[in-house]
């Protein structure tokens, strides 16, 4: 029995937004990228996990922001000139939600090829193994491929945020646990 062919979809190289995190590059599928924002005008809110740093304006919409750097266990990200704003559209439940994620630096959108792609390590990684969706090489050197769905996962988040507000985790938010 011989093989099929591979589909046009599965040949062709996905397009992917490269971006510095803590001196790593990351990159996520062009797909899920709405736009690309100067870092400012950010909205504090209280009682909410360290790596939300808040919300935006985003031309009349509330837009949370996400401190990608803090998400994945490290200390919150130090903003610089270079720090941009992404901003990711997620479909959750047939509803669309936009979330932004602040990065050190955006470097470049980069074409890589299915063949290109490992999976991802089983350990060894500083982040989350469901939040890596591989390992894509390019010109000799891995980058981490993200899983947006699991990173920015809307139900964690806000599963995460009450268990703040709740008073269960208040040692997330720098307070002293509940008695």
């Amino acid at each position: 029995m011989s093989a099929l062919p591979a589909s046009p979809a599965e040949s062709s190289p996905a397009q992917y937004l490269t971006f510095l995190l803590g001196g790593e590059m990351f990159a996520v599928g062009i797909l899920n990228i709405k736009e690309i924002i100067e870092y400012g005008a950010v909205t504090e809110i209280p009682m909410v996990p360290p790596f939300i740093r808040g919300v935006i304006n985003l031309r009349g919409a509330v837009v949370p922001v996400i401190d990608l750097a803090s998400r994945f266990g490290g200390k919150r990200s130090e903003i610089s000139r270079r720090t941009c704003i992404v901003i990711i559209e997620l479909t959750e439940n047939d509803e669309r939600q936009d979330i932004g994620v602040v990065v050190d630096a955006v470097s470049e959108v980069l074409e890589i090829p299915a063949s290109e792609i490992e999976p991802p390590p089983s350990f060894g990684a500083r982040i989350r193994a469901d939040f890596i969706q591989g390992m894509g090489k390019v010109n000799g050197k891995f980058v981490i491929l993200l899983e947006v769905d699991k990173v920015l996962s809307v139900d964690e988040i806000a599963s995460l945020s009450r268990m703040v507000t709740d008073g269960a985790v208040d040692t997330l938010a720098g307070g002293v646990p509940a008695a």
